[in-house]
């Protein structure tokens, strides 16, 4: 009986995800024998630094996209939004599983919800696109670098006396079962979430028949629709972790619907859209929507925060 071997970083999110892949995959496949491979990547070796300052890409995925290429392990499983939208020559995703809330969570001190903080008060995260969309809501807020896992964070916020607040994706503390924390899933029309947000990506080898049919049993196919869309959207812009870039493509019916944010650093500048239609055009649509942006004024953010990298 071959062991298949599946990929995925070492956080205990990272290793909460994997492992509920895992178990489906178990349940699909009970004749076949699946064990949990951790690989340390960049974005874990390197926390003292902005996400936006160090590149994006590959960050969270490229050591791993080198073992699932060498045939050191069999697919890999990673957090939807750390995919680039370019891959690796010989590599595809193969699965989207079911998205969670892809909204972001407030987790604040005193159980205060965002309307209720003030000028001068002060979040922390070392997301941009949650920065630019913070001060467009409250252009007096203090916003203030902080990575780590969702564990760490928690602990820097509750341990620092100046920090009232820092922002999480709703999903992972929801596989973390951590929701109690929360004091506010912020709606998508403050803070858009980050492109492909809360679904999982099961990436394998082009070339890899059984893994493909492995990935084919996790797929959720309206999430693979709406990912592909942002995905999409973000790949026409360009961007990733060094610019504030965000979408929320959803799907009702065969209609796919995205919204779609860039903003400047500052939040002085935002441009907010959405475009519709059949969902067997999400490409196009999310394409679309990149360039009515851009038409709009978006570019000269690209163009600015681009030639500062």
């Amino acid at each position: 009986m071959k062991l298949i071997r599946i990929g995925t970083r070492g956080s205990r999110l990272a290793l909460a995800q994997s492992g509920q892949v895992l178990d489906a995959l178990q349940n699909a496949f009970p004749e076949r024998r699946f064990e949990l491979v951790t690989i340390k990547t960049t974005g874990d070796n390197i926390l003292d630094v902005s996400l936006s300052k160090i590149g994006d890409k590959g960050l969270f995925t490229k050591e791993i996209e080198k073992e699932l290429l060498a045939g050191a392990i069999d697919l890999a499983v990673h957090s939807m939004k750390d995919m680039p939208t370019q891959l690796p020559g010989g590599l595809k995703i193969g699965a989207a599983t079911k998205r969670l809330n892809p909204r972001d969570a407030l987790i604040a001190k005193k159980g205060k919800r965002l309307g209720d903080l003030k000028a001068g008060d002060t979040i922390a995260t070392g997301s941009l696109r949650r920065k630019a969309q913070l001060l467009a809501f409250n252009p007096g807020l203090n916003i203030v670098d902080m990575r780590g896992n969702v564990q760490s964070r928690i602990k820097k916020m509750n341990d620092d006396p100046v920090i009232d607040a820092t922002i999480l994706a709703c999903a992972g503390l929801e596989r973390l079962n951590m929701m109690d924390i929360i004091t506010e899933i912020i709606p998508e029309n403050v803070i858009t979430p980050a492109v492909s947000q809360a679904s999982l990506a099961i990436e394998i080898r082009e070339n890899d028949p059984s893994a493909k049919e492995l990935a084919a049993s996790l797929n959720h196919p309206e999430s693979m629709v709406a990912v592909s869309c942002e995905r999409a959207f973000l790949s026409e812009l360009g961007g990733g972790c060094q610019v504030p870039i965000a979408g929320l493509a959803q799907v009702s019916g065969g209609t796919v619907i995205l919204t779609g944010m860039v903003a400047s650093v500052d939040g002085r500048e935002i441009y907010r859209g959405s475009m519709s239609g059949s969902i067997e055009n999400f490409a196009s649509i999310g394409k679309g929507l990149a360039q009515k942006l851009m038409a709009e004024g978006a570019d000269k953010i690209l163009t600015t925060l681009f030639n500062r990298i």
